[in-house]
């Protein structure tokens, strides 16, 4: 069965659809908060030609999500899958944010949980990539249960801390279902 890239993911909290064309000015307006991206290694990504590059590599990924408080219907972030190998059995997510307004384990959790249940429906391993720096981000991904690997070098995008949650140690206890809009 091949991965099903861009399902429409609900939550208790949140809501996460395919990322639309239509969707950058929104989705500029919370990413152009200057915190969100001090530990990024592209701190820079709240300006608006770096943070277009940034939607025009989502809308290309054909795996990117809107995320939307469910309690008002705002958008709160973006996240995406890329990089599937189906012989590796791997899928990396990545590329998330949230408005600060969002920040802390609830509303990530739950984004993460969701993305989780559905990739492991398709593959035994989920990557993590994050900035050596961004300490953050590896905080977050270890309150999700996600273990440290170790650093690696991408040509593409310099050294990563590595991390990752197999299906074996993968725990789906966020309720959440997957529908269509």
């Amino acid at each position: 069965m091949p991965f099903e890239l861009q399902p429409v993911l609900i939550g208790d909290l949140v809501e996460l659809r395919p990322l639309r064309e239509e969707d950058f000015d929104t989705l500029f307006a919370v990413a152009s908060d200057p915190l969100i991206w001090e530990q990024h290694p592209e701190p820079d990504r709240c300006t608006e030609p770096v943070f277009r590059r940034y939607f025009r590599g989502g809308m290309e990924s054909g795996g990117a999500f809107l995320v939307i408080d469910r309690k008002d219907g705002g958008v709160i972030g973006s996240s995406r899958y890329a990089g599937y190998n189906e012989a590796r059995s791997e899928i990396e997510i990545g590329w998330t944010f949230l408005a600060r307004s969002h920040w802390g384990r609830l509303y990530n959790a739950e984004m993460k949980q969701l993305m989780l249940a559905h990739a492991f429906r398709f593959v035994r391993r989920v990557v993590f990539r994050v900035g050596p720096l961004n300490r953050r981000s590896q905080r977050a991904l270890e309150n999700i249960g996600a273990s440290y690997v170790g650093l690696e070098a991408d040509e593409r995008r310099g050294h990563n801390a590595l991390f990752e949650i197999t299906r074996e140690t993968f725990s789906a206890t966020t309720p959440g279902r997957i529908g269509s809009a």
